[in-house]
């Protein structure tokens, strides 16, 4: 009564439990609805993750006689078959480095160049700038094979037009790896180029009005306009291409088969070497492990470094 005088409203005391029987009561139907993602999720993405966390603290065995060795499998990680491993830390680092600048770069310039055109032609630039997103990267790895065949490939023809001697594109070990490099900065962006061109649309117009008021061009306005207020999808295509490039597999699997010697190993190919071909399944559960963790202290630092609190 005392309280009601004062102007406050009695706050009946609810257990936790009370609490999480109302909640689900209230959206059950909605938990029913997302189960069998949550659940396929949870068998296909968690369990295996779990799985192979513990796997990396054990000398496995899958017919039985599984034991424990502590943190020996990622100190044979780094330090087997004349440390292959660290030369394929170096390889992805040097992919992942030149492809995702490229990438980023070449989408922001493909974006820009065709947002000032009208509705239609900027509707068919994007969905042509898709088509590599659903392509497979086996039939384009193929394609880009052929193109770097040092016998008929299309590049050394063109070499030839100037009288330039044949590049072994895919067997020289100095080459090899600058070549699947080439490969994927040739391949248009799609995805980055879908995103920044959707997110230089929703930049307000009166923005680059009132530029125009002060005398601005097209590139100052770009870099002081475009630039600052698409940062957040910047994050996140940044993010997006550095763990594509970490995980990059099919196209060295495909057009290096064999490999060429440890140039072009990666961490990806390395780690389905140890799995499938040495069937050291700890010592591969913990190159994976050192693969993620990697991935995940690289995002947490671009999402320190580029987030951006810019709203409009």
């Amino acid at each position: 009564m005392a309280q009601l005088e004062a102007g406050k409203i009695p706050v009946r005391q609810v257990s936790m439990g009370q609490r999480l029987t109302l909640f689900f009561k209230k959206n059950s139907w909605g938990y029913v609805f997302v189960l069998p993602s949550m659940l396929t999720f949870a068998i296909f993405t968690l369990f295996p993750v779990f799985w192979s966390f513990i796997i990396s603290f054990q000398d496995f065995k899958p017919r039985g006689g599984t034991t424990w060795n502590g943190f020996d499998n990622y100190v044979k990680a780094f330090t087997t078959q004349n440390y292959v491993f660290v030369t394929a830390l170096k390889n992805t680092a040097y992919y992942a480095i030149l492809t995702v600048t490229a990438n980023i770069l070449i989408a922001l310039i493909l974006a820009s160049l065709i947002q000032p055109l009208n509705k239609y032609a900027q509707t068919f630039f994007r969905a042509a700038y898709y088509l590599p997103a659903v392509t497979s990267a086996v039939i384009i790895a193929v394609i880009w094979r052929w193109m770097f065949n040092t016998q008929w490939g299309f590049l050394n023809y063109l070499l030839s037009l100037f009288g330039a001697d044949a590049v072994r594109w895919l067997s020289d070990p100095d080459i090899a790896l600058n070549s699947i490099v080439l490969s994927t900065v040739f391949t248009a962006p799609a995805t980055g180029v879908v995103l920044f061109s959707a997110a230089m649309g929703s930049v307000p117009k009166d923005l680059y009005e009132a530029a125009e008021l002060e005398g601005a061009g097209p590139v100052r306005k770009w870099w002081s306009i475009t630039l600052p207020l698409i940062r957040p999808t910047t994050l996140y295509v940044v993010v997006l291409y550095t763990i594509a490039s970490f995980e990059v597999f099919e196209k060295v699997y495909v057009m290096v088969p064999s490999g060429v010697g440890d140039s072009t190993q990666t961490i990806v190919t390395q780690i389905y070497q140890m799995l499938y071909s040495n069937l050291n399944y700890g010592v591969a559960s913990a190159q994976a492990i050192v693969l993620f963790l990697i991935i995940a202290t690289i995002s947490v630092f671009q999402f320190k470094f580029l987030r951006s609190d810019v709203e409009y």
